[in-house]
């Protein structure tokens, strides 16, 4: 690099070029070397605030359609840049100028590394909180992004953060000239002993990314789980999705189980509604036409709160069983969690119905028959 060769490179006669340039425009103003210094300066801080006025003119045009709490974002974003932006400036400024006072090389390359660490740090600075800033936004449009959400801000803000800092920290090794081979080298097998150490933590962290990125289920959902737990989602954390069961029991489920598992999300798909089969037997020799509208009008007069109208409630005569004939009555349901509080309904209304219409519901029963009586016993 430029500051770490004692000779002259490329870059130094640029350098040089550009100085003896500064010199012939001052030379006919003064040829003290502060005043020039001081001239050189005072012009940069005023190209320092034309260049500011041309970026907030640039960056408003970029941003005019913002509204509500993106234009907020926007204008804290501006004022964020604007700072490092003006100092930079200033610091080519100061750069040149000191250039202009001809100090020895290594007073110069001093003064050069001084200057980019300033600017680093000022940028690094406005970075770390505009990257915060950007994703806090982000995070409030989660159809547009779907990765970041409240639960997950605090993982990506962390994971920026960690890389713009270890890209700042390698950026200044470089001012410097300092050699990062081993600083690198350290870095990766620390990481590596973490990622070992907590495999599970990460692997549960980042399958709940991705379960929020692709959204298989949402707060709010009923979902059932091929291990046969059944409930309403009542949380998506990064590590684990806790499900609220129809017992009022809380259940917690890490996200890498999640992630392998096959759900089966009743929320999901155009409508919330949900078809609920209720199954009934009748006994053999039954008036068929009989139960079929039985079975219609309990359906029909389901409590119109849980239950739909169109499409309507269905009776269906599904098969010849070993003591009975089984019926289903189809009704679909507006949430699924009222799947069993309209079973229940219909179950005790098809009760009611069928001992009004003599209809037998049969159930189990056990005839014995004695093929002879036994002997008494022989008289003594």
């Amino acid at each position: 690099m430029l500051w770490q060769e004692e000779g002259t490179t490329p870059s130094e006669e640029q350098i040089s070029a550009l100085t003896s340039t500064m010199h012939d425009w001052l030379d006919p103003v003064t040829t003290q070397p502060w005043a020039q210094a001081g001239l050189v300066l005072a012009a940069f801080l005023v190209l320092a605030k034309i260049v500011d006025l041309i970026f907030r003119g640039i960056f408003r045009v970029m941003t005019r359609k913002a509204e509500g709490k993106d234009k907020v974002a926007d204008e804290r974003l501006l004022r964020l840049l604007r700072g490092p932006l003006q100092l930079s400036v200033v610091l080519i400024g100061i750069g040149v100028g000191l250039r202009l006072l001809e100090f020895s090389a290594s007073a110069n390359m001093l003064t050069l590394r001084a200057l980019l660490t300033i600017a680093l740090f000022a940028w690094a600075s406005a970075i770390f909180r505009a990257t915060g800033l950007l994703l806090r936004s982000a995070s409030r449009n989660p159809n547009r992004f779907k990765a970041i959400q409240d639960p997950t801000f605090p993982l990506f803000n962390n994971l920026a953060k960690l890389m713009l800092f270890g890209l700042f920290v390698y950026l200044a090794i470089q001012v410097w000239g300092w050699d990062a081979t081993g600083w690198l080298a350290s870095a990766g097998v620390a990481g590596l002993a973490l990622g070992f150490a907590a495999q599970d933590t990460l692997s549960n962290l980042f399958a709940g990314v991705f379960i929020l990125a692709d959204r298989p289920y949402r707060v709010g959902d009923i979902i059932s789980l091929d291990t046969g737990e059944r409930g309403r989602v009542s949380f998506i954390g990064l590590r684990s999705t806790r499900l609220m069961t129809q017992d009022d029991v809380e259940v917690t489920i890490p996200n890498s189980v999640m992630g392998g598992a096959k759900i089966v999300n009743e929320s999901g798909g155009p409508k919330t509604y949900e078809r609920v089969k209720i199954p009934v037997g009748t006994a053999y020799g039954s008036d068929i036409d009989q139960v079929m509208e039985a079975i219609r009008e309990v359906g029909e007069g389901l409590d119109n709160q849980f239950v739909c109208r169109n499409p309507p409630p269905r009776p269906r005569f599904v098969a010849f069983g070993a003591s009975s004939l089984d019926f289903l009555l189809m009704v679909w349901v507006r949430d699924p969690a009222m799947r069993d509080e309209v079973a229940s309904q219909a179950l005790i209304a098809l009760y009611k119905r069928f001992d009004e219409l003599n209809i037998e519901i049969p159930f189990a029963k056990r005839d014995l028959y004695i093929k002879e009586w036994p002997s008494p016993p022989p008289a003594s």
